[in-house]
């Protein structure tokens, strides 16, 4: 190795510095945690991965998101009906829609650790491990190989044991100098660079392991998806279901009901939004993918020569929706389906995608799903699914227009486009600038003084006036600023103070959130003034 090689900076990754700051999901954990959004499900027994409960603000804040698709998608429309399928339905279901023959992930098993990983995401999850992220940051800047060799010999032995370079870091990076005179110091991507500081004895590039650093296999396993459990008291005679991995199967079923009862017109759909469950190789990301989550899915029935033109109306409408609650645009972006990316019933599909801390990810498929599903049902359940049009006097089949969204990861895209970090007279302040539609609670009301009884009553009896209007709470845990910057951490829109000079002049200190603009207004005309602000 020559004296004085330059290891590779962290512009040495391709598109690293479009990544967001790593550090900013700890964040947004903790303040989750902290703030009572999210807690880890059964924390008292240690917990079970990637499970997870939402608290007093978090169901707020996830209730409130449900409301406005709800309002957008079906209360706001004349042609949408809502839904709420069963969990548990019977398991021809699942035969007729695929899931048990093929809903499989591919899989690799790290022979050093024995941890599963999903080998589509495979790269996601080695740039957001421990041991990577803590490698990118001992390598920013211009530093030579030294830095890469002590990282190794310390943090690397913790994060990443069996890690070639840990292994082996004089080997290791003289390949990587082979590589970096190869391509005469120019930039080399991300995958390059790890696959040669993960490389076998002869020097071949290899996949690392997320886990341990360990080299991976070449080859993936299919792993099964669909959870089960037993319809029965008696497990011997009990019938084996499943819990269902998506909402829209509840939907397909029940397009004959809808028909009869509803009568409707094409193009029309059934809108939902429930639990589902799937047993996913390597969920992670806070509540991004777990394995029980929420969807909010759209079944738009059409007549198959409209369908691309539907196609296009629903992902337009769906990518802006996320801009009305607030999303900054600069942060998503539409994808469209290589065609070798299409589930096999899919004639076309657009992700709509965000910026999170972990680089770009799903937060909405629009698929146009043509008539698979309806066809399937029709076969193996000996139904006739077809729509019968009173104008050409003929039966078909009409295609499918899917959106299908997760709660979960919307909302974590929107804590993560909210939180802001701001300096106020020398110190921190942290905000959640949640939208209005959005912001768990609308006001806080606040005694200046919590040990004066006439300043804490009438607080009290503000807070419990507002409650039949809005989301309001009432606070008298601290001081006054502290008071402030505990609202501002969840997201609250208005804070109301109420003082001693209130009992003179019955006027109260109405503080805005963005702003943090502070203004007298007229107990009387207060619940006007915040209702105004509201709409």
């Amino acid at each position: 190795m020559p004296q004085g090689m330059k290891a590779p900076k962290t512009h040495f990754f391709k598109d690293v510095d479009s990544m967001a700051d790593a550090s900013l999901m700890d964040k947004i954990v903790s303040l989750c945690k902290r703030r009572g959004f999210i807690f880890q499900s059964s924390e008292i027994y240690g917990g079970l991965a990637n499970t997870w409960d939402y608290g007093p603000f978090g169901v707020e804040l996830k209730n409130n998101l449900k409301r406005a698709w709800w309002a957008s998608n079906v209360h706001q429309r004349d042609d949408i009906y809502g839904m709420d399928a069963a969990i548990l339905m019977n398991p021809k279901t699942w035969e007729a829609s695929g899931h048990l023959q093929s809903f499989a992930d591919p899989f690799v098993k790290c022979p050093a650790c024995s941890n599963f990983f999903k080998f589509d995401k495979i790269w996601d999850e080695i740039w957001n491990s421990d041991w990577c992220r803590s490698l990118v940051e001992t390598m920013e800047g211009a530093k030579d190989t030294a830095v890469l060799i002590k990282w190794a010999k310390s943090k690397g032995k913790d994060l990443a044991p069996n890690l070639s370079l840990v292994k082996e870091p004089a080997v290791t990076i003289s390949w990587i100098a082979e590589l970096h005179h190869k391509f005469d110091g120019v930039n080399l991507d991300f995958k390059n660079f790890m696959g040669h500081i993960a490389a076998s004895a002869d020097g071949v590039s290899r996949i690392p392991c997320p886990s341990c650093g360990g080299i991976l296999p070449d080859n993936s396993m299919p792993a099964n998806l669909m959870l089960e459990t037993y319809f029965g008291p008696v497990r011997e005679t009990a019938q084996k279901v499943y819990f269902r991995p998506e909402t829209a199967q509840g939907m397909f079923v029940n397009f004959i009901n809808i028909l009869d009862s509803r009568h409707p017109k094409l193009p029309f759909g059934l809108a939902q939004i429930g639990k589902s469950f799937r047993n996913e190789i390597t969920p992670g990301n806070f509540i991004f993918r777990t394995r029980e989550f929420e969807q909010m899915e759209i079944e738009y029935f059409v007549r198959p020569e409209e369908s691309d033109a539907k196609l296009k109306e629903w992902i337009e409408a769906r990518y802006q929706w996320y801009i009305d609650l607030g999303i900054n645009k600069d942060n998503l972006r539409i994808r469209p389906h290589d065609k070798d990316e299409l589930a096999h019933y899919a004639r076309a599909c657009s992700d709509i995608e965000y910026e999170f801390p972990f680089g770009w990810s799903e937060l909405e498929g629009v698929a146009n799903r043509a008539d698979f599903d309806l066809k399937q049902h029709a076969s193996f359940s000996g139904k006739d699914m077809t729509y019968y049009d009173d104008v050409s006097k003929q039966r078909f089949y009409p295609y499918i227009i899917e959106p299908s969204g997760g709660v979960d990861r919307s909302i974590l895209a929107f804590l993560v486009d909210a939180y802001h970090e701001e300096i106020v007279r020398d110190e921190k302040r942290v905000v959640l600038r949640f939208s209005k539609a959005l912001a768990p609670v609308k006001v806080a009301v606040l005694p200046l003084l919590r040990n004066r009884p006439e300043i804490v009553g009438l607080a009290k009896e503000l807070s419990h006036d507002f409650k039949k209007d809005m989301v309001a709470v009432y606070d008298d845990t601290g001081a006054i600023g502290k008071l402030y910057r505990r609202q501002d951490e969840v997201g609250t829109l208005y804070c109301v103070t109420v003082d001693v000079q209130s009992l003179e002049d019955k006027k109260v200190t109405v503080r805005d959130r963005d702003t943090m603009q502070q203004e007298r207004v007229e107990i009387s005309q207060l619940k006007t003034y915040l209702l105004e602000r509201l709409k």
